[in-house]
């Protein structure tokens, strides 16, 4: 899939860097809708959420209703879980010291921080197996997420010192590290492929 018109996008702005996923999107064409009331999940045909502080935008889904909606959603329509999106997206955190409750919608059990804190954080280029073929990835590791534990259905894509980084459930994404800080746009049209395989004009809604 190359074009993108349309195709409407969420990204979950209750806090983190949405604004970057925001203008990567833009950059492909597609439309964008910075999601912060559950009614506008409903205009959307699938979701980003964007790093962050994980304990911030626990407690936000509760005050502005969002998690429930947020789970509906997410069990019908791809949704990308970037660094806090992971953790929000997985269904265990390990030594959960916050009392964060993760969305379950993704077989994964994670540890916050799995990479080091924010002194800690680095880039790096990571080959991950996208569309059939390997592909290099900038990659900003920043205060990221470690998978612990993933079950048989979700499958790896890239990986960082034996761990998997970047994985793949159904319709479900989610990546340890960021790459919408950089220009390149490759993880981000990988997900817009894998979720919407239609021709060009005739994005599923």
């Amino acid at each position: 899939m190359t074009d993108y018109k349309d195709l409407n996008i969420g990204v979950l702005a209750l806090q983190g860097d949405f604004e970057r996923h925001q203008h990567q999107l833009f950059a492909l064409g597609a439309d964008v809708t910075l999601i912060r009331l559950a009614a506008e999940l409903r205009q959307v045909d699938g979701l980003i959420i964007p790093g962050g502080e994980s304990t911030t935008i626990d407690k936000l889904l509760d005050r502005f209703a969002l998690r429930e909606p947020l789970i509906d959603f997410g069990r019908k329509k791809p949704i990308w879980g970037t660094c806090a999106g992971m953790i929000m997206l997985s269904k265990k955190i390990d030594d959960n010291l916050s009392g964060v409750t993760p969305l379950g919608l993704m077989d994964i059990d994670v540890v916050r921080n799995g990479y080091g804190r924010q002194v800690f954080s680095f880039h790096t280029d990571l080959r991950a197996e996208l569309n059939g073929g390997m592909t290099t990835l900038k990659a900003d590791f920043i205060r990221a997420p470690r998978i612990t534990r993933h079950g048989d259905k979700v499958n790896t894509i890239a990986v960082y010192r034996g761990d998997p980084v970047l994985v793949v459930e159904r319709h479900l994404m989610a990546s340890s590290f960021h790459t919408e800080l950089e220009e390149d746009t490759t993880l981000l049209r990988y997900f817009l492929d894998r979720s919407f395989r239609v021709e060009p004009g005739q994005a599923q809604r």
